[in-house]
């Protein structure tokens, strides 16, 4: 009897053995490699004979190690690496295409609209002037066409000064004022006449304070303007960079266990469960979570200097102005006509005169301008609007991108076994850490140690991007190609903390104010510092995941465990009845 009894409990520890064997060579052991090969061949990471027809032991294996047998060998790992850093690479930049086309499409509308109104104001100068100087009209055309040319290449991004162009403008102006309404009647100026009259003009303040005036405008309402496409600018840069982050080889290896280790075990199907997805993405975007801070500041600067654009520093109204002040300054200088005429003759001698008494030029009464009807309903304050509203969805991107992609992307959704890096679970148990570079000290899956250093390039351009758009320091020369250089020492290049009252973003309040020659960057590419060739600076500007299902056979797998335990029980529990 005692014989017997020895005998069952052998066989039923033998059964168990084997049953409880079996159960796990359902959930982690493949039988064969056939569906392994399909996916392997489907997703183009190589030949499918690179595949082995059934399960081996993987011995040379470095990341995806078992000690079960595997449908995966040394080579496939190596292709499965590539592929998994082309898969987040992808995901990222679907991730932000639509706001990288926000902004270039904003930048391009934008550009658009502001070219259009500095054209509109032009052609409304011109205008004014025939209609009420028409003898100086002609020769005043070519001088008018330059300063608004400057004014849109400033706006651009142009190294030039507006006080400078506003000041050759005048300086240009002056030989035809002085030939049609200061001695009306005169022969054409010969060239050296003509050049004395230009340089006596310089110190005669010819206009009164029509050029301190235009300057002050013109600087006030185009330089926020110009931060804001060389922000924008930025913006696409950023972007750009953190699209194609490097990944560490500590990150790669991570990404490799979570989206293609699960296929040496033929669980192609699989997908990572939501911690474990978590801890891996926010540990391999690390840097990308240090770019958020400031990329809401960012955002909220934007916000910020687009409102003090609306109400103030608006350059649709600076430019329908301009033709006034034009039209102002020239009637300054007619009324003084005789002051001018006396100190121009002191200087450069006695002009001669027509012999036959000449076509007197007369000047008619100034006419009132009429202000110019808008170019559309989409006039660049409602681009500008329209822009705003769609980029404050995005504030939080960067904060939240690792979230994004495991939960719209690649992790299992809840409920559903999952992948946790080693076998097919229930749920993580692992903890899962917080974002950025500090939380990763606690990450179970990655191991970080330092920020991308491009990334932290990018962050100190965005840090002084942030300054210009606050209106907290005015560009100096070379502050904005420090930030293209990404250089953190930003002693000395800013004037200190102010205010809009301040006169921050305006320069040349009065006679003898100093507008900024703010230098361009290659934030707008294609250098040409030339900015005589009135060439305007331009900008140029498939998602896979690691399983093709969300869980299917995850859930099989999972089913047939259970179906071998209800077969388990029953069977144990007889052989200890039996005893």
């Amino acid at each position: 009897m005692m014989a017997l009894r020895g005998l069952w409990i052998t066989l039923s520890l033998t059964t168990l053995s084997y049953l409880t064997h079996l159960t796990h060579l359902s959930a982690a052991s493949p039988h064969t490699c056939a569906g392994v090969r399909k996916e392997y061949t489907l997703r183009h990471m190589g030949e499918g004979r690179e595949v082995p027809d059934t399960p081996q032991t993987g011995l040379d294996l470095q990341v995806c190690v078992t000690q079960n047998l595997t449908c995966c060998t040394r080579k496939m790992e190596e292709r499965y690496q590539f592929t998994v850093r082309r898969d987040i690479q992808n995901l990222l930049q679907t991730s932000s295409s639509a706001l990288k086309l926000l902004i270039t499409q904003s930048v391009a509308g934008l550009q658009e609209a502001m070219e259009a109104l500095v054209r509109q104001a032009q052609d409304q100068t011109v205008a004014l002037l025939l209609s009420t100087y028409r003898d100086l009209s002609e020769d005043a055309a070519p001088t008018v066409d330059e300063l608004f040319t400057d004014v849109g290449l400033f706006v651009l991004g142009a190294e030039l000064s507006l006080e400078e162009a506003v000041q050759r403008f005048f300086l240009a102006l002056f030989p035809p004022v002085f030939e049609r309404l200061v001695e009306p009647g005169l022969e054409r100026l010969d060239g050296g006449y003509g050049e004395c009259v230009r340089s006596a003009g310089h110190g005669l303040a010819p206009y009164g304070n029509a050029p301190a005036r235009l300057t002050k405008q013109l600087s006030g309402a185009a330089l926020p303007h110009r931060v804001l496409l060389q922000a924008l600018h930025l913006g696409v840069e950023v972007i750009n960079t953190t699209d194609h982050l490097q990944l560490s080889r500590e990150c790669r290896r991570a990404l490799l266990r979570m989206s293609y280790c699960p296929h040496c075990q033929a669980l192609t199907a699989s997908r990572p469960c939501v911690g474990y997805c978590l801890n891996v993405l926010r540990g391999c975007l690390a840097s990308l979570a240090e770019v958020d801070p400031h990329w809401r500041e960012f955002v909220g600067s934007l916000e910020a200097l687009l409102v003090r654009m609306d109400s103030g520093m608006d350059l649709e109204r600076t430019l329908v102005a301009v033709p006034t002040i034009v039209r102002d300054a020239i009637a300054h200088a007619h009324k003084s006509a005789p002051y001018l005429s006396s100190q121009v003759r002191g200087v450069c001698g006695h002009p001669s005169r027509l012999q036959s008494g000449g076509v007197q030029r007369g000047v008619r009464d100034s006419l009132p301008l009429r202000v110019p009807a808008k170019l559309s309903e989409e006039t660049l304050s409602i681009r500008r609007k329209e822009f705003l509203t769609s980029l404050r969805v995005y504030r939080a991107f960067y904060g939240g991108l690792a979230n994004q992609l495991c939960v719209s992307e690649l992790a299992a959704q809840d409920g559903v076994v999952c992948w946790n890096g080693a076998d097919i679970v229930k749920s993580y148990t692992q903890q899962v850490v917080g974002s950025g570079i500090k939380a990763q000290a606690d990450n179970p899956e990655v191991r970080v140690k330092e920020a991308d250093p491009v990334v932290n390039k990018v962050i100190d351009k965005l840090k002084h991007i942030n300054q210009l758009l606050q209106g907290r320091s005015i560009p100096k020369l070379g502050t904005l190609d420090q930030i293209e250089t990404g250089s953190g020492d930003a002693e000395g290049l800013y004037s200190g903390d102010c205010d809009d009252e301040d006169g921050c973003w305006g320069s040349g309040s009065g006679p003898g104010g100093k507008s900024p020659a703010v230098r361009t960057t290659n934030l707008i590419p294609e250098k040409n510092t030339n900015h005589r060739n009135h060439q305007p600076r331009h900008n140029d500007f498939g998602q896979t995941g690691s399983s093709s299902s969300s869980g299917s056979s995850s859930s099989s797998s999972f089913r047939t465990t259970k179906s071998v335990l209800l077969i388990l029980i029953p069977v144990f529990t007889l052989s200890l009845l039996l005893l």
